[in-house]
């Protein structure tokens, strides 16, 4: 498919994980792709791979206002206009509520929350002028609670509902605003989590389609969402879980052998 032919999509956390297999989806599209990441080393070893006249690179911290703007004004000299975000970057920092500090509880918020507000407000002009779309990563943290995550927790259920909020106010200029809400994938973050095997056992037991998932698995939905095959959907966060939430949370009933 070359869905996105001829169009410019913007990508944070674009260096590794969800991101990362992001751009390659949007690439192999045939979009062009501003990739944007904190981690310079990272982003340029990564890109390196890639079709270097669809590909421009940016070194950021999206919780921060000037990098956000910078980003979206590089993407519009370079390529002419954005018409897909992909509000992706995100940390998590592990603990309940007493056991989250002031300062660990503020950065999870300024990059999971107002590093989207950012990001968004300085490319919702341009995605105006070309109808276009935004599609951010959320979680099924998003959609219900977890033992022992509060601050993640508390920012991705902002983005919830920060997707429903822009989707209804940005629809009157024909901007589509959705969420991917995944359940555990294999990404940066969840390295220590894979490493146990009863953890990884307990997902499983959770997951129909059985886990962890597969970041391209969670791309292909980006891609759809931000496609013009989605064209009639909007504030819709999509669990992309392996029917994690198909469970109304009751244990499995195993059958006896």
């Amino acid at each position: 498919m070359n869905r996105f032919e001829g169009k410019t999509v913007l990508i944070t956390g674009a260096a590794s994980g969800m991101g990362l297999a992001a751009t390659r989806r949007f690439l192999d599209e045939g979009a062009r792709v501003v990739m944007l990441d904190i981690d310079e080393a990272s982003l340029k070893q990564v890109a390196a791979a890639f079709p270097q006249d669809r590909v421009l690179l940016q070194v950021g911290d999206t919780a921060d206002k000037a990098s956000a703007a910078s980003a979206v004004k590089a993407a519009v000299a370079r390529f002419g206009a954005i018409d897909v975000l992909i509000n992706n970057a995100g940390i998590a920092i592990q603990g309940d509520i007493m056991h989250t500090s002031e300062e660990d509880f503020a950065r999870v918020m300024a990059v999971n929350v107002t590093g989207y507000f950012y990001m968004a407000k300085a490319a919702l002009p341009e995605l105006v002028k070309t109808r276009g779309a935004i599609v951010m990563t959320s979680s099924v943290s998003g959609l219900g609670g977890d033992w022992e995550m509060f601050a993640y927790n508390t920012s991705k259920g902002a983005v919830s509902n920060m997707v429903r909020a822009m989707a209804l106010d940005a629809a009157k200029d024909g901007v589509r605003v959705n969420a991917v809400n995944p359940s555990l994938t294999k990404t940066g973050m969840t390295t220590e989590m894979l490493k146990d095997p009863e953890r990884v056992a307990q997902f499983n037991d959770r997951m129909p389609l059985g886990g962890p998932e597969d970041p391209d698995g969670i791309a292909a939905a980006m891609a759809f969402l931000a496609s013009d095959d989605a064209r009639l959907i909007t504030g819709v966060n999509l669990p992309v879980d392996a029917g994690l939430r198909a469970s109304n949370g009751q244990p499995r009933r195993h059958s006896r052998s």
